[in-house]
């Protein structure tokens, strides 16, 4: 089926016809509305590829995953792309995604990206405090949006959950329980999130007078979380609870503890972040954050499409609350937990919450 045939049923040129099936303004909208019906009788369907030539666009959006140790396996970002490209796809996007390591690497695949025209826009995630990837993309006028922020002054697109909120809340959750040695299982904070999921830590020890319990940071794995636990403890820094910057920190953390002998729940109360599959099954079942990301995936999706339509990035910002779910690897301090326990027995429904329960 040819262009040629809808201009000859319609009686108007295949200049107008195409341009009419393009969207283009120039074309009256019945005269669109026409085009538009008849393409759709006659079972037209556009071929992609002459599209992208005569537009210069190439109807993609492109991704770039770090390579570095025990990042690309994250299942954070597995989630975050699993959300993103159906809606891309559903808005007649592809998602391109490459891979390279921080640096010079990563900077050059954008460049190749941008330079060479492969993609209409781009996607950053796991965004570092000075990133030059977004102020690279600011200069090169590529539409782009973040998950997470970053100190770039100059208007951008992004989408964000306040995880120095959420560890606030975590640390006070821990405090009103009774633990004044709490440890932080940090990444490391030129990464965004780690910085900010620190300040909330740091922020709700100090109003409560108590000095930073054991801390240590490292790339968000669970090998690290295991090895920074077991560290504390043999360093006779054993905190009676232990905030973990994610999820895969606190899991290797949940090792560590087992290990060493302590029972998480009773001797040891573990809270993590991003509520993966994962955290449902481990033993005991984390207490984490969940992060929405559905959600954020929707959003900058939404904020994409109004890029490439030309529209500016300003006041394109969304700052969003992570959830509590509460399960069973946190609980009272241990020199209270008795007494606690005594508590929960006369009152369950005031003090005990269902496993799994979001808490706002």
């Amino acid at each position: 089926m040819s262009l040629r045939r809808i201009a000859q049923s319609l009686n108007i040129s295949v200049t107008t016809a195409s341009r009419a099936l393009g969207g283009f303004s120039d074309v009256a909208p019945e005269t669109r509305e026409r085009v538009r019906a008849e393409a759709e009788r006659l079972g037209y369907r556009p071929n992609a590829a002459a599209r992208r030539l005569r537009g210069g666009t190439s109807d993609a959006v492109g991704v770039v995953l770090p390579t570095g140790p025990g990042q690309l396996e994250d299942a954070f970002f597995l989630r975050l792309l699993g959300a993103i490209g159906p809606k891309l796809a559903a808005a007649g996007l592809d998602l391109i995604v490459g891979t390279a390591r921080a640096g010079e690497e990563e900077q050059a695949f954008y460049r190749q990206m941008v330079e060479n025209r492969r993609v209409d826009a781009v996607i950053l995630a796991r965004t570092r405090r000075q990133d030059p990837r977004v102020g690279y993309l600011l200069d090169s006028r590529m539409p782009f949006v973040v998950h997470g922020r970053t100190e770039e002054a100059r208007p951008h697109a992004h989408v964000d959950v306040d995880g120095e909120a959420a560890f606030r809340l975590a640390a006070r959750r821990l405090i009103a329980a009774g633990h004044r040695r709490i440890g932080l299982l940090g990444a490391p904070r030129h990464y965004s999130f780690g910085h900010h999921r620190a300040l909330g830590y740091e922020g709700a020890m100090a109003e409560a007078g108590l000095p930073p319990g054991p801390l240590a940071e490292a790339e968000p794995t669970e090998e690290n979380g295991f090895r920074l636990l077991q560290g504390m403890l043999a360093n006779g820094q054993a905190p009676t609870a232990l905030l973990c910057a994610t999820d895969r920190l606190a899991v290797g953390a949940l090792r560590a503890a087992a290990q060493a002998g302590l029972r998480v729940g009773h001797d040891l109360a573990v809270i993590g972040y991003d509520n993966l599959p994962v955290a449902t099954y481990t033993d005991p079942p984390l207490t984490t954050f969940d992060p929405d990301v559905e959600h954020s995936a929707l959003r900058m999706v939404e904020m994409l499409l109004e890029l490439l339509r030309g529209a500016s990035p300003a006041g394109m910002a969304e700052l969003r609350q992570a959830r509590l779910i509460v399960r069973a690897s946190d609980g009272p301090a241990p020199e209270s937990a008795c007494n606690d326990r005594q508590q929960s027995r006369r009152q369950p429904e005031e003090t005990q919450h269902e496993e799994g329960r979001p808490i706002p």
